[in-house]
């Protein structure tokens, strides 16, 4: 009798789902909108393709004695695969196009450069004989990758202009490995993140929970249960199995969706099924803190702000954003860190399943989840109902 009740009040659930307009978007149409969104925005960057850039010049340099080192170095610059070089005659017309976006960086070959290469020539091993100058490196501040990309170009094509193109032959005590040697990663951002989105995309089911708690309550019929021969057990049981089984849609939806623009984790059969395994203790964890907000909440109203107190702190320390400092202590103690790392190490680093780590992520990511869901559901059946 007691699952024939059990599974009616799952029915009912499921059926209340389907005729919110909002649960179906946050439960099933959110997680496919963000994983789709996320992975076409970042999909083709970070792939290890060429990246264009266009570089203003100045050479001042004009009235040397050897106006070749300049030239040298305009010749070198412009070499470089995916470097368009666009020549200026004033610092002031080419800041103004740096500033407007025009340009990615901008270089100003200072008067006296060749005078400078030559004096070091002269005497490579007496410093205090050179003729010293600064080549002037401006970059978009607005662009990342031209920030991060743009002084070591410039630096090798300084190195290539004094030493030529075979200055790692020089007899130094320290070697400089050839660039040409480096293999660019191929992952692009999308699957630096896909990892994170997975858990974050069920994080939202927080506010599910308390929202439709507080809604039924609000509306009496917590009480009206209360006085048919349901048992309160029954009653909880119902409401962990409808959101698990939301939970299973997610999951599946997110990995569908992430298959579909082009997703291929580097793992096998046995990783997706160890995912799909993490995911779902995961959202054991996110039902729990749902029903904890639901009990301290008068309203689902506030129910939607409560819960924000869980939904935050997992999402933007335990998910794709990039930690650091102190962030990465707060972290540990977050759920949704030790998804994203289990996952990471499986899609990302082609790890086994027989790993250790990751079974260990697991069953601390699990034991979290039945702690957190008892703690839910103790505190919404003594406090919650009223």
């Amino acid at each position: 009798m007691g699952l024939r009740r059990t599974r009616s009040l799952v029915m009912k659930n499921m059926k209340m789902f389907t005729r919110q307009p909002a649960v179906v978007f946050l439960l099933l149409l959110f997680p496919i909108i963000v994983t789709a969104t996320f992975g076409l925005a970042f999909g083709g960057m970070g792939e290890g393709g060429l990246t264009n850039f266009d570089v203003g010049l100045l050479n001042l340099d004009t009235t040397a004695a050897d106006p070749r080192w300049a030239e040298s170095f305009e010749g070198n610059l412009t070499e470089l695969e995916g470097i368009t070089v666009l020549y200026f005659d004033a610092n002031e017309s080419g800041q103004s196009e740096l500033l407007q976006g025009n340009l990615d960086a901008f270089i100003v070959v200072p008067e006296g450069f060749g005078d400078s290469c030559t004096s070091y020539w002269n005497s490579p091993f007496n410093g205090s004989t050179w003729t010293n100058t600064t080549v002037e490196l401006y970059v978009d501040s607005g662009s990342m990758i031209a920030s991060s990309a743009m002084p070591p170009l410039v630096q090798q094509v300084v190195l290539s202009t004094i030493f030529g193109n075979e200055a790692t032959t020089l007899d130094l005590p320290v070697d400089i490995g050839s660039p040409a040697m480096v293999e660019a990663s191929t992952f692009s951002q999308w699957e630096f993140m896909a990892p994170g989105i997975f858990a974050f995309a069920s994080i939202f089911m927080i506010m599910i929970v308390a929202q439709s708690l507080t809604v039924e309550r609000d509306g009496g019929l917590l009480k009206r249960l209360g006085t048919t021969p349901l048992k309160s057990h029954e009653f909880m049981l119902s409401q962990v199995i409808s959101y698990m089984i939301i939970a299973v849609i997610q999951v599946l939806l997110v990995f569908a969706t992430s298959f579909v623009i082009g997703y291929r984790p580097a793992t096998d059969a046995s990783g997706l099924v160890f995912a799909f395994g993490m995911l779902l203790a995961f959202s054991l964890v996110n039902v729990g803190f749902g029903l904890i907000a639901a009990t301290i909440s008068k309203s689902a109203e506030i129910a939607t702000g409560v819960s924000f107190i869980f939904i935050m702190p997992q999402m933007f320390l335990g998910t794709f954003m990039p930690l650091g400092g102190g962030a990465e202590t707060i972290a540990r103690i977050m759920p949704s860190n030790y998804v994203t790392e289990a996952l990471t190490t499986l899609f990302l680093r082609g790890a086994p399943v027989t790993t250790l780590s990751v079974w260990m992520d697991l069953a601390l990511v699990s034991v979290i989840g039945v702690v957190v869901l008892l703690m839910g559901v103790l505190l919404f059946r003594r406090y919650g109902t009223r």
